[in-house]
């Protein structure tokens, strides 16, 4: 199950290493987030937050893709909009910026995004569609994809049709997110209709939807014969799933998942990068995240509340240095309450 991914891009040819993916995520998937998902999982492809082709143009969003090409591993740039030449213009800066490859959004359920005719609209305008796709691969030399998902708001919808119609537009390997638009994030991702899909398609195909440990990538990746996975809202909180999942995949039993002190250390870290970055504005971003991270161990909730209303880095890190101290006490306790009770034992 090691395969590589190939790309065919329109002057420029790409290999993926890894089955595993991360998802484009809006406020999540920035610069700094990727650096900490690297350290568990340097070969995966791993995505930019979706990139607004027009407000690019606009100067806007331009700190998303600068200096992505100085990243260490692949990183790829998804773009939403409904205007092909707008697209085309950001994909091509994208490219420049270093980009891996592009990424058309055609999947994303937002209203304010549909409404304007991006994202999962494009499902139901899909001659639009198309254009948008040929005009991204006239405008780069790098593999240009999809990300979509499995109708507007049916699954009779002849997906089959417009998945066909983006292979020939160009299109060199597609994510399914097994879900319809209607459906956002709500009752379950149907593997089967994306492993029925993926027999049909010639290219690579991408599934999404309900990953979020290496069980369920196995499963899927069994069920689906699909390509590869991708991993969304399995990442919150926990930066090195991706890479626990490409271990799995790999059949590498190696992995090490971090433990509790790891995990405090790690919100640490992640804010000290987002505070040398964003000044005072990454504390306020910090905090989605430590909600995220800070669970499963005694004590966590009352941490997780003091840390979200934290007013400065240090109130964070004494609060976590002081958990942690806790936590080695309470470990040394018990280590220390076991040995007396085999010693009593053995009298």
């Amino acid at each position: 199950m090691s395969s590589n991914i190939k790309l065919k891009g329109r002057g420029i040819n790409r290999i993926i290493t890894s089955k595993v993916m991360l998802s484009p995520l809006a406020g999540v998937t920035d610069n700094i987030f990727r650096r900490l998902v690297r350290k568990w999982a340097p070969n995966s492809l791993l995505f930019t937050e979706m990139i607004n082709a027009t407000s690019l143009k606009k100067g806007f969003g331009t700190q998303k893709i600068n200096q992505i090409g100085l990243e260490e591993g692949p990183v790829g740039v998804q773009i939403f909009d409904n205007r092909p030449h707008a697209v085309s213009e950001a994909a091509k800066q994208a490219e420049d910026s270093g980009a891996f490859l592009i990424d058309i959004n055609m999947g994303c359920p937002v209203k304010k995004i549909a409404k304007k005719g991006g994202g999962s609209a494009l499902i139901k305008d899909r001659k639009l569609a198309i254009e948008l796709v040929k005009n991204v691969v006239k405008a780069v030399k790098i593999p240009v994809t999809v990300k979509t998902r499995l109708g507007w708001d049916s699954k009779e919808e002849n997906i089959e049709d417009f998945l066909f119609k983006l292979q020939d537009a160009g299109t060199t390997m597609i994510t399914l997110h097994g879900r319809t638009r209607k459906q956002g994030f709500s009752g379950k991702s149907d593997w089967e209709m994306i492993g029925r899909l993926k027999r049909l398609l010639e290219i690579p195909v991408i599934a999404n939807g309900d990953i979020k440990n290496p069980d369920d990538a196995l499963n899927c990746l069994k069920q689906t014969n699909a390509d590869g996975v991708m991993i969304g809202r399995g990442i919150l909180g926990s930066p090195w799933k991706i890479g626990e999942i490409d271990y799995a995949i790999k059949e590498n039993k190696n992995f090490k998942e971090p433990n509790t002190e790891e995990k405090l250390y790690l919100i640490i870290d992640h804010l000290d990068e987002l505070i040398k970055e964003k000044g005072d504005h990454g504390l306020l971003i910090a905090r989605k995240h430590i909600s995220w991270t800070c669970k499963d161990f005694k004590g966590a909730s009352n941490l997780r509340n003091k840390l979200v209303r934290a007013v400065d880095k240090n109130e964070v890190t004494n609060l976590i240095n002081k958990m942690i101290k806790t936590l080695k006490n309470e470990k040394n306790t018990l280590a220390l309450n076991k040995t007396n009770y085999s010693l009593n034992e053995n009298n």
